[in-house]
């Protein structure tokens, strides 16, 4: 084990045990119905007065552990600063489900080096308290036991996908992922939307869903789940193939043994 690999994994249970204060607290606050919020501005206006707090404790306790760290102000922005140390967190993964009152929601936080992931954690509270965490090198985790993707054929396999995170800017990835949500649809079992982005790619990592995959540059949604994933031996790329990065204008990982069927349905709609 190298000595980055022994920093991160020190560094590892103390930066869960914040991602799980914040989502304990998230989760006391939650309401049980759906937010009233008739407007946009409304449901948001709610919600920061929720996520607030909450993002402001992460990083109070994410700043203490790691104070040479910056931080990345908006985890929506689709990028992160391509040199140097960073915190990426989302304290409320999943916030249209949180506002709803549903239990799909997630507290991530993610440790970047120079544009990629190094340690990750990812905890659903209100899903049975799961926590996916990883650090590059060193593998994967879910409740503190080592994962690994499931091999299933392409026909049998539920799929993970979102929606591109900037529908209403990015034309061509809305487009995309309409004409390949058809295309994958006649090639699997299922096709779910379950919430959280980062999530659903850990998900990939513990078998749970056999690929996910999405369009559109999305670096602060992906980059825990991918990290997650890689570590745990899924394949991860762009939808064509190539090497996925915080760049990418597409994202697939799957089970290795799924990959290249997934990938054919995908260039198959361009």
């Amino acid at each position: 084990m190298n000595d980055e690999v022994q920093e991160l994994k020190e560094l590892l249970p103390a930066v869960e045990a914040a991602v799980r204060e914040v989502g304990a607290r998230l989760a006391e606050m939650r309401p049980a119905e759906p937010t009233p919020g008739r407007t946009v501005a409304e449901a948001m206006a709610h919600f920061a007065e929720l996520d607030g707090p909450a993002a402001a404790l992460l990083r109070a306790r994410l700043g203490e552990l790691r104070p040479q760290a910056g931080w990345v102000t908006d985890e929506l922005e689709g990028s992160v600063p391509a040199e140097g140390e960073w915190w990426l967190c989302d304290a409320t993964d999943g916030a249209v489900q949180y506002l709803l009152g549903l239990p799909h929601w997630a507290v991530t936080a993610t440790l970047v080096r120079d544009g990629a992931a190094v340690l990750a954690v990812v905890h659903a509270p209100q899903l049975g308290g799961r926590t996916y965490r990883a650090v590059r090198g060193g593998g994967a985790e879910l409740d503190g036991r080592a994962v690994a993707p499931l091999e299933r054929e392409l026909a049998v396999a539920v799929a993970g996908t979102s929606q591109p995170p900037s529908a209403a800017a990015d034309r061509v990835a809305l487009r995309r992922a309409g004409e390949s949500l058809t295309a994958v649809l006649g090639s699997v079992l299922a096709v779910r939307n379950l919430g959280p982005t980062s999530l659903q790619v850990a998900q990939v990592a513990s078998g749970h869903l056999g690929l996910f995959w999405e369009y559109g540059a999305d670096a602060g949604n992906l980059l825990p789940g991918a990290l997650i994933a890689a570590e745990a031996g899924a394949t991860v790329t762009d939808a064509v193939g190539a090497a996925w990065t915080a760049g990418s204008d597409g994202f697939l990982a799957a089970a290795p043994g799924l990959h290249g069927d997934v990938l054919k349905v995908l260039r198959s709609v361009g």
